[in-house]
């Protein structure tokens, strides 16, 4: 587990509200655990929800507090990826219900009996991936990640500093934007959606600053991640009908469907992309930078 640093004398919360970010998505993810009235596979999508977010907030703080937050980061994505077998099964009873938004008929048998598959499907993968000990690390984990918000000087911060990350990750969430979406790949779309998700959780920390239009910013790259995530659950469903698979039996009959909305989130997200992502990085910058001057005004 990472060592946060030499300890320091406790911070006050930071004007940007970082310390208070963080401890959010601590509580959230410590509240989830000891939630009993919550089935494994919620677990695992609740706390996969909470360290997307906190790793959002490590990137953030890739440069201002340095190697403690990038390894933060990267042991935070290690333990993610020990939960990411029941994800798989749980992304393929998403893209199944996505299925049954098609024009196409399918039949309401093969839905039950598919459906019943990919729930034991799930239920092996939990059994084998999120054990006491995963969970133990998990809370250790979580136990490391609020010592660090006490001990780094996140009150020192300058805005910036967070600025310049902020429109980093804008502009690698940009640049992977695909000229042609019907052509793109399923890894590049999922490289995508992992960019748009880091952009989204920096965004809602700017709505202090700016209210109104930081939440819809983040309320469209939610709109766009939702796009992309459908279409990484598709992705995830049909491996599942390779020779052997699963799914197999039903690859002929499911191969149109999922086509079908594939096409439908692709068109979409193309229409979010291209509002979300118009204006340059530079142009980001001086705007986000001209609401914290705004907003300093207004406190002076």
């Amino acid at each position: 587990m990472s060592d946060p640093g030499p300890p320091k004398r406790q911070q006050s919360d930071d004007t940007f509200g970082l310390a208070g970010a963080g401890r959010a998505v601590i509580q959230d993810a410590r509240v989830v655990l000891v939630d009993t009235g919550l089935s494994e596979a919620e677990i695992v999508h609740d706390v996969r929800k909470a360290f997307k977010r906190w790793r959002a907030l490590m990137r953030l703080l890739s440069k201002p507090i340095g190697e403690p937050a990038d390894r933060m980061r990267t042991e935070a994505r290690d333990l993610m990826r020990g939960l990411s077998g029941s994800r798989d099964a749980q992304a393929a009873l998403d893209a199944l219900a996505d299925l049954g938004k098609s024009d196409r008929p399918f039949s309401a048998t093969s839905t039950k009996t598919i459906e019943a598959r990919l729930t034991s499907l799930r239920s092996e993968a939990e059994a084998a991936h999120f054990t006491p000990q995963l969970r133990q690390q998990v809370e250790q984990y979580l136990d490391g990640a609020a010592l660090a918000l006490e001990r780094w000087p996140l009150a020192e911060i300058e805005f910036g500093a967070l600025a310049d990350q902020m429109t980093r990750t804008f502009r690698r969430a940009r640049q992977l934007v695909p000229d042609d979406w019907h052509e793109a790949e399923s890894d590049s779309l999922h490289e995508l959606r992992k960019r748009v998700v880091e952009h989204r959780h920096q965004m809602e920390l700017l709505e202090p600053l700016w209210p109104r239009l930081a939440k819809v910013w983040a309320q469209e790259a939610q709109r766009l991640r939702e796009r992309l995530g459908a279409c990484q659950d598709l992705a995830v469903f049909a491996r599942l009908m390779a020779p052997r698979g699963p799914l197999a039996p039903w690859r002929s009959r499911l191969t149109p469907l999922i086509e079908e909305r594939r096409a439908a989130h692709l068109d979409a997200a193309a229409k979010l992309a291209g509002r979300l992502f118009a204006e340059k990085p530079k142009a980001f910058r001086r705007r986000i930078a001209a609401l914290w001057q705004a907003r300093q005004s207004l406190d002076d």
